[in-house]
């Protein structure tokens, strides 16, 4: 257990994992040592950055608590202090069932968490010599992801109320942030290495609306990509309802803003996206992705699908998989439906498909997205791209093409018999794939 050290583990999106550094880089200014994810905590302090988005992130976040609560218990951790969108959501039941942590804080608080340790200490009491640590710790953030890409999250919250979703209960209202303070945070990524930004919030089609009265995400896309040192830009989490077009025009005409759209659908039978409250019809799904195919030619589409909501049909389930094999989608996430307290489908539905029907349907619905995946992936062999280094991995350097989003997509592996630097790019020749990776040489 090591003094003045803090361990954070940030669980869920990457929305997350930005709240995570900017603490840790506030933590550091004041002295302290912070690592996250460590295999191996050490530190006499730990934060833990839940997630409640879902069942199973609830209970894996519970989970992750419990068993830092066990390393307290034997001595291993002077103090717990938990964070995030569990604690925002059931703070008063956290506490009564897990008083052990010293103290939960919400999704909007957690910086009052240095305020109240306050800066670090020798074991005399006198204040760190900390002019060495403020040296290093540049900027407003402490990235834990490779030095050559950041997440930068636009906003916060969400207007949409689609009826099974939380986030609305725990993030509140949609909350852009200004333009021109997004732009700084850029330039001053960049100005550490960052060349690859992935731009996230919970929905980034609604961007502007609450600061400016309309959407703004093109302008903003438009002039982050004007910005000297930017080699990618890459866009997460749209939503298909008044999506706007005109962010297509910006994809097209900025060569480092990538042919890559993150658009969560959920589903394409007008029955469920009815009962989703999802403010969208299967005609004008289809309209839609048609369009962003034909303004946007050669672009990569990665979609979330939902099986197994309330009232779902065998009907509308094989109308799910028809539509998956007609828009073969380059990249597809899904998951079972999870009953949310206080949602809407939670007080107006029941949640009548039994389990085993919803695994089997995510089953089905998964395997026919594997055999897809691997005819595209398979059609790239023969062609080169340019491909960015994130890491070394055995005897692989691993990769990844504008196409691909960090930890979610597939990688380009190529064999390590010549030195590449990680964060840089390279022409890669792609000679092999497989249902998850590509295989390439320089």
């Amino acid at each position: 257990m090591k003094k003045n050290y803090i361990d954070f583990i940030t669980m869920g999106c990457s929305k997350n994992l930005v709240d995570s550094e900017q603490l840790m880089r506030q933590f550091e200014n004041a002295g302290y040592h912070c690592t996250h994810d460590s295999m191996r905590p050490q530190g006499e302090i730990a934060v833990i950055n839940t997630c409640g988005f879902i069942e199973s992130a609830k209970e894996e976040s519970i989970n992750t608590i419990l068993e830092f609560v066990k390393a307290k218990q034997k001595g291993k951790l002077s103090r717990l202090y938990v964070m995030g969108c569990l604690s925002e959501r059931y703070k008063s039941d956290l506490e009564t069932s897990i008083p052990e942590v010293d103290k939960f804080y919400g999704k909007f608080n957690y910086k009052q968490l240095l305020q109240d340790l306050g800066p670090a200490r020798t074991t005399d009491g006198e204040l760190v010599n900390f002019a060495a640590t403020r040296e290093r710790a540049s900027g407003s953030r402490k990235l834990t992801t490779p030095h050559h890409y950041a997440y930068v999250k636009i906003a916060e919250g969400c207007d949409r109320h689609c009826a099974y979703c939380a986030i609305p209960l725990i993030t509140g209202k949609h909350v852009s942030r200004p333009i021109d303070d997004i732009l700084d945070e850029v330039k001053e990524l960049v100005g550490e290495g960052v060349k690859e930004f992935q731009i996230i919030e919970q929905e980034l089609t609604y961007y502007g609306r609450d600061l400016y009265g309309e959407t703004r995400i093109a302008e903003l896309i438009d002039r982050m990509a004007h910005i000297k040192g930017v080699k990618w830009i890459r866009l997460h989490y749209a939503y298909p309802n008044q999506f706007p077009m005109e962010l297509l025009d910006v994809m097209r005409d900025n060569a480092n803003v990538c042919n890559y759209l993150d658009i969560a659908l959920q589903h394409i039978s007008d029955n469920m996206l009815t009962r989703m409250l999802r403010h969208v019809t299967k005609a004008e799904t289809l309209e839609l992705i048609r369009t962003i195919r034909e303004r946007v030619p050669g672009i990569t589409l990665r979609t979330t699908l939902m099986v197994g909501f309330p009232g779902e049909t065998e009907e509308d389930f094989q109308e799910l998989l028809d539509f998956l094999r007609e828009a073969r989608f380059e990249r597809m996430g899904a998951f079972t439906y999870s009953e949310e307290p206080g949602t809407y489908s939670a007080q107006h539905y029941k949640d009548d498909v039994p389990e085993d029907v919803k695994q089997h349907r995510l089953d089905k619905l998964m395997a026919l997205q594997q055999d897809i995946s691997a005819e595209i992936e398979a059609a790239k062999v023969g062609k080169t791209f340019k491909v960015i280094i994130d890491r070394k991995e055995g005897d692989y350097y691993v990769g990844r093409t504008e196409y691909s989003s960090p930890e979610v997509d597939p990688e380009v592996l190529i064999l390590a018999n010549r030195q590449l630097r990680k964060g840089c790019f390279y022409d890669v020749k792609i000679i092999d794939s497989d249902e998850f990776d590509l295989y390439g040489e320089v």
